[in-house]
């Protein structure tokens, strides 16, 4: 019968919170994915690149929201069966309050190692798909970013401006600038110009026209009546290396080895070859690992914070004002938890305290929870 009830118990909570997790990432998610269509229209990105980075975002959000919504679904969980007296069932088959928190302690560490496979494996190999989706991807919709009156710098090293443009999607007095070197540059002037496709390949078809070449010093100048613009083989200003959140995990730790080897022998040839791995990167390099490693060890912490509501009788006059005390000291907890990547240091020593910190909170959490149920059985 126990095995029956706690599975019961078990089955309750995760369902509750399948449900808030899907609910709430979907809400953020497609605010975010609104955001997005940045990339579509801005940035002249197809169908499909919109769809794959946005999709490949959702995990991202899921670990975000993920401490938040373990914990609001396991208090609602606790606090329904004990406004609908469910528990007294468990206490009348000899279930003790001792073995419920210990049973929810147990599941909150096969949570947290979840939570660290889900941070240091999953999230990491879906937001470098998100940028690769980004990087490997073309401007397709040049129409979508010409916007007139305004110097369109999306493209790289390119600058376009028009002063006005039609229904057809002719612009007049076109301005364009392009950048090959710091001492060589490229400006056209032309009286209006349209976007054409040619055998699959963008051109901007320029009309009446000048255009100025610069190279070391020297100018040519060309008048033209009609001049083809390849708009093709041209690269978006978007940031598409590398951050130091898209790379695994494993590549973090050999780049933190390496920086903290080049800082104690100062030898640069120690530094690890991945993307944004520099000596002032360090901090950011471990508080990143920091928060896929040891920021779900709090999981815990909050599932005990959660236990102390099972203490308190409804029966007692202040249960409300516990509970809703409860809330916040575990809502607080998540926000705490969060935090303390900010205050992430260089090295593995100077973060010691913020290493020691969710052992001593996890310690003093289960000492009260240990002492209320002594006090409680003393006066039985």
């Amino acid at each position: 019968m126990k095995k029956i009830l706690f599975r019961k118990l078990l089955f309750d909570c995760l369902q509750f919170f399948l449900i808030t997790i899907i609910g709430i990432s979907a809400i953020v998610w497609v605010f975010q994915a609104v955001n997005y269509l940045d990339i579509l229209v801005e940035d002249g990105r197809n169908y499909l690149v919109y769809f794959k980075y946005t999709i490949f975002s959702l995990p991202k959000i899921i670990g975000k929201i993920f401490p938040f919504a373990l914990f609001l679904s396991l208090f609602y969980v606790i606090t329904k069966y004990e406004d609908r007296n469910e528990l007294i069932i468990f206490w009348t088959h000899g279930i003790s309050k001792k073995e419920i928190i210990n049973f929810f302690f147990k599941f909150s560490l096969i949570i947290t190692l979840f939570q660290i496979f889900f941070l240091t494996i999953v999230v990491p190999n879906t937001e470098d798909l998100t940028r690769s989706t980004l990087r490997n991807s073309s401007i397709n919709f040049f129409d979508n970013f010409l916007k007139p009156k305004k110097f369109n710098d999306i493209i790289k090293n390119v600058t376009i401006y028009s002063e006005s443009k039609d229904n057809n999607g002719l612009l007049k007095n076109i301005y364009i600038k392009k950048i090959s070197s710091s001492e060589d540059f490229e400006i056209t002037y032309s009286k209006s110009g349209i976007i054409k496709t040619i055998n699959g390949t963008q051109i901007f078809v320029l009309y009446d026209g000048q255009n100025i070449k610069g190279k070391k010093g020297n100018l040519n100048i060309i008048s033209f009546t009609k001049s083809d613009f390849n708009l093709s083989n041209l690269e978006s200003n978007t940031t598409t290396y590398k951050k130091i959140q898209e790379n695994s995990s494993y590549d973090l730790i050999k780049c933190y080895q390496s920086l903290y080897n080049e800082k104690l022998n100062n030898n640069e040839n120690n530094v690890f070859k991945v993307e944004n791995c520099e000596l002032g990167n360090s901090s950011a390099v471990l508080g990143e690992l920091y928060k896929r490693i040891y920021v779900p060890l709090y999981i815990p912490i909050f599932i005990l914070i959660i236990m102390l509501s099972i203490l308190a009788s409804k029966e007692n006059r202040n249960y409300l004002k516990k509970r809703i005390l409860i809330f916040l000291i575990g809502f607080f907890a998540i926000i705490f938890s969060e935090i303390t990547t900010r205050f992430v240091q260089d090295t593995l020593k100077e973060n010691f305290i913020l290493n020691i910190i969710p052992i001593i909170f996890l310690i003093t959490l289960y000492l009260i929870i240990y002492q209320k149920l002594r006090l409680k059985k003393i006066i039985k």
